[in-house]
């Protein structure tokens, strides 16, 4: 257990020396605060664009702004917040092969899943603060501005693509687990996303694959319920803890 924690604390102390874990709160942040304010600034830039578009013979006609607004752009940059997500902790085994940093430890009896675990902490809490950081922003400036009891489900959808966050991570391990470079886990891990993404397009699948997670906005317009979303949440769960297992054989039969 003390080898465990110690580790963890290594872990995060790595992402402070580095800077990764100011990178990515600065990043959130922004994100939470731009999802309201390009809400807010809609009527404005319609209004600036009025007389350009009205000489073209467009009529623009006068934009209503709700809560809805900012709650779609947070959807919309919810995937450059997972391109972040995944570009930042691509490294996170592979730099620690490169450097041999692990051999030491290894070598003085460190077990491997005990490796897999404190980077898995260390990447999900990371992840977990700043995911519900950026939530809290716009949901507090939403309130603040308009009325969030316009959304419906608001906890659930988000909860939808925290999860999906989760997988992604999951992912850079298992690639990590059997990949040498940073390079390599993150074009593997964008490869399954966009396979996923394919496959989710054949209408009887679209319902069940992690993918489904990320479209929020379909629960907040109420255009679908709760229980669309059980198989998705289910299935993204079962991988995540396969994924895990299969990092840890993986890692544990690697050559370091």
């Amino acid at each position: 257990m003390k080898q465990l924690i110690a580790f963890t604390k290594k872990e995060f102390l790595e992402l402070i020396r580095t800077g990764k874990i100011y990178i990515l709160l600065i990043i959130f942040v922004i994100f939470g605060i731009m999802n309201p304010a390009l809400a807010k600034l809609t009527p404005w830039m319609f209004e600036m664009l009025a007389d350009t578009m009205k000489e073209q013979g467009i009529i623009l006609k006068d934009v209503t702004v709700t809560a809805m607004t900012s709650w779609e752009q947070y959807y919309k940059n919810m995937s450059m917040e997972f391109i972040v997500l995944v570009v930042m902790f691509c490294g996170i085994l592979t730099s620690e092969y490169q450097k041999g940093t692990l051999i030491n430890m290894l070598t003085k009896g460190l077990p491997r899943w005990k490796v897999i675990l404190s980077k898995s902490v260390a990447l999900f809490t990371s992840w977990s603060i700043c995911y519900w950081l950026t939530f809290g922003i716009t949901y507090t400036y939403n309130a603040y501005f308009w009325d969030n009891s316009i959304a419906k489900h608001l906890v659930f959808s988000a909860m939808g693509s925290y999860l999906f966050g989760l997988w992604l991570l999951s992912l850079i391990l298992l690639c990590s687990a059997f990949l040498n470079s940073s390079s390599a886990v993150l074009l593997s891990t964008g490869v399954v996303y966009v396979i996923t993404y394919l496959i989710s397009m054949v209408p009887k699948l679209s319902d069940v694959l992690p993918i489904k997670l990320t479209a929020g906005m379909d629960l907040l317009n109420g255009n679908s319920s709760i229980k669309d979303y059980r198989f998705a949440f289910a299935l993204t769960i079962i991988l995540i803890l396969i994924g895990g297992i299969a990092t840890v054989v993986g890692f544990n039969r690697k050559r370091i």
